[in-house]
């Protein structure tokens, strides 16, 4: 029986299409971040095209580089562009092809959520989805070999996301990795006063004040939030920009930002 794999579907737009050039981007990217502080549980990464992102999500993903043995397992929550949803989706595919290789998903995992009302298997969400899709190159690169247990976030309460997460949070071998980019379409001096604004909630663990036109994964980053709280946390933020600063005019800019969610030490 031929296995079931979610194809790439933004490769050669969001991303290059060819293995090499890939590769070199996001190595590129890499390396222009130094390596500091405690290596994260748990990450908040933006998702556009990465001539936009990628330096910014880079900041993140360059922190992963003392993991790159330990983590085997990552846990990806993005949010639904394309399709309305209530809830949260798992995909019935057993692999997620990216031009670098296909990566096995946890269908064992994802079938033991189906148990809680919030989570459902649902293709049509991950069919065409950019948000969990861009981030797989940049893990291929950090890792040598993981699994994935990927998720779209529709409308779901802080609670409810959190309560997935919670159960699929392990141990020193397993990464999340939350895609949410912030605010979207406003003028340069704007976004950079919505996105200060939204990164000081993200900093303070202050889900309740996230709202929709602040980061469009809201509802995952709040999940998180939700959990980090409990969890006693501390979040870092890594970089902050928007397109303005990396590649694209400033009238109507896309804010980034990338943060490293890091557990207390014993």
């Amino acid at each position: 029986m031929s296995a079931n794999i979610r194809k790439a579907a933004v490769a050669g737009m969001f991303y290059p299409d060819d293995p090499a050039q890939l590769r070199t981007m996001v190595d590129g990217f890499l390396k222009q971040v130094p390596v500091k502080g405690r290596a994260p549980k748990a990450i908040i990464v933006p998702h556009a095209g990465y001539q936009f992102s990628g330096p910014v999500a880079a900041s993140a993903y360059a922190q992963l580089a003392p993991l790159r043995e330990r983590i085997h397992r990552v846990v990806l929550l993005g949010p639904s562009h394309r399709v309305p949803l209530r809830g949260i989706a798992a995909p019935t595919s057993d692999f997620f092809e990216t031009p670098l290789g296909n990566i096995e998903v946890e269908q064992d995992t994802l079938a033991s959520l189906q148990s809680l009302p919030q989570v459902g298997y649902l293709d049509s969400p991950h069919q065409l989805e950019h948000s969990l899709e861009v981030h797989l190159p940049f893990l291929q690169s950090v890792f040598d070999r993981f699994t994935l247990v990927p998720l779209v976030v529709g409308e779901a309460s802080p609670e409810e996301v959190a309560e997935v997460l919670e159960i699929l949070w392990g141990g020193d071998e397993t990464l999340v990795v939350i895609s949410s980019d912030l605010s979207h379409y406003h003028s340069y001096p704007v976004a950079r006063e919505l996105d200060s604004n939204t990164t000081r909630n993200i900093e303070t663990l202050d889900y309740h004040h996230i709202g929709y036109d602040d980061a469009c994964g809201r509802n995952p980053v709040n999940g998180l939030l939700y959990l980090a709280r409990k969890r006693g946390l501390k979040v870092t933020t890594l970089d902050l920009r928007n397109s303005g600063d990396t590649a694209g005019p400033r009238d109507r800019v896309v804010g980034y930002g990338a943060y490293a969610l890091t557990e207390k030490t014993a």
